[in-house]
């Protein structure tokens, strides 16, 4: 039980909600406020990035064309446009959410993804599939990423 005290009083001085900051920053460009859209571009969280879903689409607003290998490159450059705007790079993600119309493409997906990043710093992530996406792109992602 001795051995025991100094632990446990360590993790409960390390715990203590009011050193937890909770500062939160709401981050949306002017193009995004005049589309209306329902969400925020990105938020700041305890100097983490947290970039909403990003599709495939283009500075006109139309998916770019060529299927999910050439949607999945779009939708990291609108990640990064994101976070170029914070003073960010793509070199700042560290956690990828990849959301398909259709898990058959994942295959052609991953080999888009990861050529869009170095390959010995991926970004951990998960992808699944779902029922549909906005504007019927094949696929989006979502990332989070260090503010520095």
């Amino acid at each position: 039980m001795k051995k025991l005290l100094p632990i446990i009083f360590l993790i409960v001085s390390c715990n203590n909600p009011s050193d937890v900051k909770t500062n939160i920053e709401y981050l949306n460009s002017a193009e995004h406020i005049a589309n209306d859209y329902p969400f925020s571009e990105a938020t700041i969280v305890n100097g983490v990035i947290y970039v909403s879903g990003q599709i495939g689409t283009l500075a006109d607003g139309n998916v770019v064309e060529g299927g999910i290998e050439a949607e999945t490159i779009q939708s990291l450059k609108n990640i990064e446009a994101v976070l170029k705007r914070l003073g960010g790079s793509k070199k700042d993600i560290f956690k990828c959410t990849c959301m398909l119309k259709d898990i058959k493409d994942w295959p052609a997906m991953s080999k888009a993804y990861k050529s869009y990043f170095d390959t010995q710093n991926l970004p951990s992530r998960s992808a699944f599939a779902g029922s549909g996406l906005a504007l019927g792109a094949l696929i989006e992602i979502e990332c989070l990423a260090l503010k520095n």
